[in-house]
């Protein structure tokens, strides 16, 4: 009777509204019950509970999430304890269940049977199962699900699980003819690779890895990436629809992120095909973007790979563009490729998306904002070595449009601060740079100039604790969680809105009137010179020299202030000379 009652269920499952009536009546439930007890018929429960989880997973866990849970914890103690073949078929449903989250105890259990597995002798078959259930564990929990008990084993683990990740990814691409059969298992083995790679450049908490075992990993990935580098030469042209070039796109990303000194030749002689391939599905994307599936989940697993849908390779390579466009051969490269003009496409793209309030979880915003802050630092790299490309590039000056259409409002929202200063810092270093453009009249671009000086001059106060009865110049409150993102970003913000000056007659009215000059002479008024560090004198010497020599309302509230004193004081040998020459 419980035979055939599996039957009907089976043939429920088969009709076109079968699984969600089966989970509407509860069926989740009791298969999970029937599981848990092994009940007569336990396995074909298994069976029929994958397929509901498959096809209905939210719908599922809001109805039967507690009777879940207990099957997580079930399914991942016998994970561990099995030791036949019973625990690759497990291997083979858990992937399954892991966008559910599990509990440190599931995760321990499941780290342990996973490196009884990869210490074991192993068939293709197994092997492989195992790398899918490893790599979907570390997609969702990057290393942490590795629970194996003390820091040591967890420190053997974790090389061992790479290193099998490297070379498997090394022997399915260095012959690619045989490669469709291979590509779930070398995408799985990808997931592995970049977790190695974030592990190994990781310097909070107490790293994992020892200084030895960080380099044998690095030499080993090096080479499986190589392998990626030459399966792209070979197939990347031809296989343009293919997902599995995109998930290979996302490794080497993740790569040439941390590292781009190796395999600099080989990475070099393959940017036209990464530029034409990130322009290629760029514009597929903009015709497409209705189509809300994630980059990362169609370059990850999938056995089956299905409609091609189009993904963001720009947002995978970023990273390793603001290294690239550093050096100067691949710069060359890349602007000779049409990178620039890519990038400004996709930035406007991406401001759009990040300024819209619809559709978008808090999560997919945050990813939206790196990519923003990537795209400027690339930008800023542009400006600073090619500042004639900036001049002859229209793009530039329809990017600088929406920076001064944008800042304004974004200075006003929670959380944007390192965006805010990337914005303020580029927009003033490209208006030096485009001081004869029309988008730089004062009309235009005042509520701009008056938010960049919002950000600049917010940044410094006089400390309420004093030092030694006089009180230090201190971050304010609001800067201080960012200093470290920022700080690089708001020296080069001041230096270059004091080259504007002398370009942008109007802009030195500006910082009077905003009352800057005023809090940077009364600061350097109250607090202690020795509290002020050296580059910060440096940096607010070229800005006062600048309005002293250019506005003479500006020179006159500088030496109403004791300007020649503080000169003085503070070591401002060049605003000295400046105010006693035209005294």
């Amino acid at each position: 009777m419980v035979e055939d009652a599996y039957q009907c269920l089976v043939g429920i499952l088969a009709s076109p509204e079968g699984a969600k009536q089966l989970v509407c009546g509860g069926t989740v439930s009791s298969l999970c019950e029937a599981y848990v007890k092994q009940n007569h018929g336990w396995t074909n429960a298994l069976r029929i509970l994958t397929s509901l989880l498959t096809s209905l997973p939210d719908m599922c866990w809001k109805k039967s999430c507690n009777e879940l849970q207990c099957l997580l914890v079930n399914l991942s103690e016998n994970f561990d304890n099995e030791g036949g073949s019973h625990k690759f078929h497990l291997a083979e449903i858990l992937p399954i269940l892991t966008e559910t989250s599990w509990g440190a105890n599931c995760l321990r259990h499941l780290s342990r049977g996973l490196l009884q597995i990869f210490s074991s002798k192993l068939s293709i078959a197994q092997r492989d199962t195992a790398f899918k259930l490893a790599a979907c564990l570390s997609n969702v929990y990057g290393s942490s699900w590795i629970m194996i008990d003390g820091r040591g084993e967890k420190g053997k683990f974790l090389p061992l699980l790479v290193n099998l990740a490297c070379v498997e990814v090394r022997m399915a691409l260095e012959d690619p003819m045989p490669l469709d059969s291979r590509q779930a298992t070398a995408t799985a083995c990808y997931v592995l690779v970049e977790m190695g790679i974030q592990e190994c450049t990781k310097e909070e908490g107490h790293p994992v890895l020892r200084d030895e075992q960080k380099l044998q990993l690095l030499q080993v990935m090096q080479e499986a990436c190589a392998a990626v580098i030459y399966y792209l030469h070979q197939m990347g042209w031809e296989k343009m629809e293919d997902p599995f070039v995109l998930a290979s796109v996302r490794l080497l990303g993740a790569w040439l992120a941390e590292e781009t000194s190796c395999l600099r030749p080989e990475v070099i002689q393959l940017l036209p095909f990464l530029v034409h391939y990130m322009q290629t599905w760029f514009q597929r994307g903009v015709t497409c973007r209705n189509q809300l599936k994630e980059a990362s989940q169609m370059a990850l697993l999938s056995s089956s790979w299905g409609a091609v849908w189009p993904g963001d390779a720009i947002r995978f390579l970023l990273p390793a563009l603001c290294h690239l466009t550093a050096e100067e051969a691949p710069r060359k490269i890349l602007i000779s490729e049409g990178v620039p003009a890519l990038l400004c496409e996709y930035y406007h793209l991406k401001w759009e998306m990040f300024s819209s309030e619809e559709g978008m979880t808090a999560e997919g915003k945050y990813e939206v904002q790196l990519s923003l802050q990537s795209c400027c630092g690339v930008f800023l790299n542009l400006v600073v070595t090619e500042p004639a490309l900036v001049c002859q590039e229209s793009c530039f000056v329809t990017l600088l449009k929406l920076f001064m259409r944008s800042l304004p409002e974004q200075l006003t929202k929670e959380g944007q601060l390192i965006l805010v200063a990337n914005i303020s810092t580029l927009g003033v270093m490209m208006s030096r740079l485009l001081a004869s453009s029309q988008v730089l009249q004062e009309g235009f671009s005042q509520d701009f100039f008056l938010a960049v000086i919002k950000f600049l001059s917010r940044c410094h106060v006089v400390s309420s604790e004093p030092d030694e009865g006089k009180p230090h110049v201190a971050l304010n409150d609001g800067y201080v969680e960012a200093w470290a993102d920022i700080s690089e970003l708001w020296f080069l913000g001041v230096q270059a809105f004091s080259a504007c000056l002398p370009l942008l007659p109007w802009l030195s009215s500006l910082v009077l009137t905003s009352g800057w000059l005023q809090d940077i002479l009364c600061l350097l008024d109250k607090v202690s010179p020795g509290s002020v560090n050296l580059e910060l004198v440096t940096v607010l010497q070229g800005l006062l020299t600048q309005l002293a020599q250019i506005s003479v309302p500006c020179r006159e509230l500088i030496q109403h202030h004791g300007g020649v004193e503080k000169a003085n004081i503070y070591g401002m040998a060049a605003l000295e000379q400046c105010l006693s020459e035209m005294s």
